[in-house]
């Protein structure tokens, strides 16, 4: 464990409370001291949820700790089973509660509760947030889930369950929608979602799929494995996030299920992050620098999408989710880099510096790291804050999350653009600060703000290179920078206006 201003991850009863707090019919009673009930928070008023999570704590205090308090254990699960009925009880300790190894699963067990108890192993001290997620759902899949006295005959539609969405996670219930409409176009039946809204009568019916869907594999990798080998149903392993990705995933998916290999059909109709991605104004964003981190899943795709789609140029490419550290290393190999794999957000901020990117794609961290280094950041990964948690459809996987993603990752380089250009133009007389709105036309201007005067002389040559980087400015702008520059050479009687000249000019119109 180590002492930060920052986590990436929470502990990992965190991530046993983002499986409960999604599914119904499911209580976790928590051994934890009285301060760990900030947990609630994070659903509460990061994720606006209307309920606080299904979680009893036993809040003891420090006087508890010189008397029983495996009794008050027993007393907060028997109390919860009566109060709350749930169809499964999960138990389990926080990291501080580990210490006293009071052994909640078998304190529990001699309750001999009507309804199965799953104990969670988490070692807080090694683990950490999706970790225990991924195995708090294995635990329930692997205790709830129902072999069938014989193999299962696929019906005359495909089914498949839909694996990894969580409460507090990234987009999750923006992308089930994109995702779950997406396959019911394919025509693909959906048997069970889980662990969103799913109940342990639902986990009992996971047998009854021909495949499942893997979303996020930081929570459903490993129940998926179980799954298969237990049930012999395959998985998916791409994940539909960008233009391209949703295609491989539809392919994939069309595959497993047995389907025409035409069925897809022009599913990608609707989508306008291809063509926005050859217009004009991307193309002038062609080539940009870009710094990637986030969790492995988040971060792999959006090194895919930055390079294949978007054509930014992939500068750094790390995670905070060690688990997949193979995987992102393959992915990095990719772009000639080596995969930064931490969790300390001291060692992103010195990477992302060395790198010098142009544009941030990280999580609430890195989006702080790059205001304080002046670069345009968009979120794509956990930990996020509440801006994330949109009212509106903002899905970042399938076509319409495609759209998402450029309109995202775009704008915050585009808005750098604009008050890059309003900063060098500062002293023009219809951008400064006293400039009438410029739809007025010239007769409402200031007379303060008068145009700028070139000397009666000849303006000054240009270089090639000072020519070339000034076509790189947006027509719309550009003829007033070429008369402010060449001003500002007439001015220094400059008979050569050559790249560090444009420079200065810019410089000069800032102040």
């Amino acid at each position: 464990m180590q002492l930060t201003l920052w986590t990436y991850e929470g502990p990992p009863h965190v991530g046993a409370m983002r499986v409960a707090t999604a599914m119904r019919g499911v209580h976790y009673v928590l051994h934890a001291p009285q301060g760990d009930t900030y947990a609630d928070l994070l659903f509460t008023m990061i994720e606006r949820r209307g309920e606080r999570p299904p979680v009893t704590y036993t809040t003891f205090q420090a006087r508890d700790l010189g008397g029983d308090t495996a009794q008050l254990f027993k007393d907060a699960a028997r109390d919860a089973y009566a109060r709350f009925q749930p169809q499964a009880l999960l138990v389990g300790a926080s990291c501080t509660a580990e210490l006293i190894q009071d052994d909640p699963g078998g304190l529990a067990a001699a309750l001999q509760l009507p309804v199965p108890v799953i104990p969670l192993e988490l070692p807080a001290y090694q683990k950490k947030e999706n970790w225990g997620a991924s195995e708090t759902f294995y635990q329930l899949v692997r205790t709830l889930a129902v072999k069938p006295a014989t193999p299962r005959v696929k019906g005359p539609q495909p089914r498949c369950n839909l694996l990894g969405p969580t409460a507090l996670g990234f987009h999750h219930r923006d992308d089930l929608r994109e995702i779950t409409q997406l396959l019911v176009q394919l025509g693909i039946a959906i048997n069970v979602i889980a662990p969103w809204s799913t109940t342990p009568a639902d986990l009992a019916r996971l047998a009854d799929a021909d495949f499942n869907v893997v979303l996020y594999p930081e929570i459903a990798q490993t129940a998926a494995a179980w799954l298969t080998r237990s049930f012999g149903q395959p998985a998916t392993k791409t994940i539909p996030i960008g233009v391209q990705g949703t295609r491989e995933f539809i392919a994939e998916v069309v595959e497993l299920a047995g389907l025409e290999a035409n069925a897809a059909g022009p599913q990608d109709a609707a989508s306008r992050s291809p063509w926005y991605a050859r217009s004009v104004d991307s193309t002038y964003l062609t080539g940009k620098r870009v710094f990637v981190f986030g969790d492995a899943t988040h971060a792999i795709a959006a090194a895919r999408v930055a390079s294949r789609e978007f054509g930014f140029q992939v500068v750094g490419l790390g995670s905070y989710s060690r688990e997949f550290g193979r995987e992102l290393r393959a992915a990095a190999a990719g772009y000639g880099l080596e995969a930064l794999i931490t969790d300390d957000y001291l060692e992103v901020e010195a990477a992302i510096t060395a790198a010098a990117p142009e544009l941030v794609l990280g999580t609430q961290m890195e989006r702080h790291i790059a205001k304080r280094l002046g670069l345009p950041c968009a979120v794509i990964s956990a930990p996020m804050h509440v801006q994330d948690f949109p009212a509106r459809h903002a899905p970042q996987m399938g076509f319409e999350g495609a759209n998402v993603l450029f309109d995202t990752w775009v704008h915050p380089l585009m808005m750098g653009l604009e008050e890059h250009l309003l900063s060098m133009f500062r002293g023009d007389f219809e951008f400064h600060e006293d400039a009438a709105p410029s739809h007025l036309g010239r007769a409402a201007a200031p007379a303060s703000s008068a145009p700028i005067e070139l000397p009666a002389t000849s303006p000054a040559a240009w270089t090639a290179d000072a020519e070339q980087e000034l076509r790189k400015i947006p027509f719309f702008v550009r003829a007033k920078a070429r008369r402010n520059t060449e001003a500002f050479a007439l001015s220094r009687s400059l008979p050569l206006i050559t790249l560090e000249t444009l420079y200065d000019a810019k410089a000069h119109f800032s102040k």
